[in-house]
């Protein structure tokens, strides 16, 4: 009789699984798009979860045009300011910065993420990007923690943002409008787009095979250990390999999910705000977002938003919202 067969517990794509350099994820990738010029990003706090109606727009569903249950994700983003811009050049190696022109004037706070030159001569460091033969156009943007109640920080978040969509001196162009401005999420993304959705993952600490990777409990008759895996490898090579599961570091991974759907841009936290407020976060007050399904992260984690790098065919207007459950999540 053959023997039983069964493919590895656990993903190795995502090896070695080590805790995040950073809490503000970095985005390597940026898509091409056909309108603007546009910030192609944003970012905004993790508040929690709730759960919706809405009218199924998808045309070959069996729940079309019928009222479903959805579960979303709300997340609050206030106003993002833009600090600097900054270009790149194409070389035999991939893009390289030539310049960067920052603001007249920035956050007092943003002096606690880095240092900021005093008597910078704004002008001359734009003129200098004028002269330069340039590939792409991105801005840095920080965002504003002081606005959002449910984040005890105040150190804005810095990280950079691409400028998309039409011509290099259109982008460059918009760049300068925005500098030292405060830019919106409808700057970015409407109801009813697709976005990625990057953020850095719950973390679980040190934790088993068993939990880690999903290896099977060894029988009752093994000998003083059931929570531990069966073998470490062949006699030879007389090593380790990086494919045996074994205990480590669990959670607080960056991770992006892909083509998450916007249901709905408000104004008002008062939409959305549940009796008693989110469970360890507090009411929301800023501008906020419903997203379809769930994101990476705990309450309170930085989460960044980015146009999709592999859209798939979905419907791109606004979805018809139905309700909105406004009730006390404690308990839930």
């Amino acid at each position: 009789m053959p023997n039983k067969r069964r493919p590895k517990r656990g993903s190795k794509a995502y090896s070695p699984r080590k805790r995040a350099v950073s809490q503000t994820p970095r985005l390597d990738s940026w898509p091409e798009i056909s309108e603007g010029p546009k910030l192609q990003g944003f970012a905004g706090y993790k508040a929690g979860m709730t759960h919706a109606f809405m009218v199924d727009d998808r045309k070959t569903s069996l729940t079309a045009k019928q009222e479903i249950q959805i579960p979303v994700t709300v997340l609050e983003v206030p106003p993002m300011k833009v600090a600097a811009v900054r270009v790149y050049e194409n070389t035999r190696y991939g893009l390289r910065t030539v310049g960067e022109a920052w603001a007249p004037s920035v956050d007092a706070l943003l002096k606690r993420r880095l240092p900021i030159p005093k008597n910078y001569d704004a002008e001359g460091a734009w003129a200098k990007l004028a002269e330069k033969d340039i590939a792409d156009v991105r801005v840095l943007t920080y965002t504003q923690p002081k606005l959002v109640t449910g984040v005890p920080k105040k150190v804005p978040e810095l990280m950079e943002t691409r400028v998309g969509g039409g011509t290099i001196d259109e982008r460059l162009a918009y760049a300068k409008e925005i500098l030292g401005k405060e830019v919106t999420i409808a700057d970015f993304v409407k109801d009813g787009a697709l976005v990625d959705v990057a953020a850095v993952t719950k973390g679980k600490g040190f934790q088993g095979a068993v939990k880690r990777w999903g290896v099977k409990l060894l029988s009752h008759k093994n000998s003083k250990h059931r929570r531990m895996i069966g073998t470490l490898g062949p006699k030879r090579p007389g090593m380790v390999l990086p494919t045996v599961p074994q205990s480590g570091q669990m959670g607080y991974h960056q991770r992006t999910e892909f083509n998450k759907r916007i249901i709905k841009i408000g104004e008002s936290g008062e939409e959305v705000n549940p009796k008693g407020g989110f469970l360890h976060y507090g009411s929301v007050r800023n501008n906020y977002l419903l997203i379809h399904g769930s994101v990476p992260g705990p309450t309170k984690r930085l989460i960044r938003l980015r146009d999709p790098v592999r859209p798939t065919k979905v419907s791109g207007d606004a979805p018809e919202l139905v309700y909105i459950s406004t009730e006390s999540k404690q308990g839930a």
